[in-house]
């Protein structure tokens, strides 16, 4: 099982409403992609640590780089996290 992790730091002016978009937007990737076997995200609880989560998981390196690739989290990122995140971290692991 392949693990991915990316954690978020929005930009300071990014609104209330952009930020409530992001989890709206992540709840339906699930269901347009079927290689997502867990998918769980939220806000970070601590400040001074990033400001949101997201934790996928997947059978195999070929499932995550389908869901990378998908039109459909290419067009979520592209529509709702690239004009907000100031900064963002990466990293998949193997699971096991």
């Amino acid at each position: 099982m392949i693990r991915h992790v990316v954690m978020f730091t929005w930009k300071p002016e990014t609104t209330e409403a952009q930020r409530a978009a992001v989890p709206a937007g992540l709840a339906a990737l699930p269901g347009q992609i079927p290689q997502i076997r867990r998918y769980e995200y939220g806000p970070g609880r601590n400040p001074g640590n990033k400001d949101f989560v997201l934790v996928a998981d997947f059978d195999d390196d070929e499932s995550f780089v389908t869901y990378r690739d998908h039109p459909a989290h290419q067009a979520f990122v592209a529509e709702y996290i690239a004009p907000i995140a100031a900064d963002l971290a990466r990293v998949q692991y193997e699971v096991g």
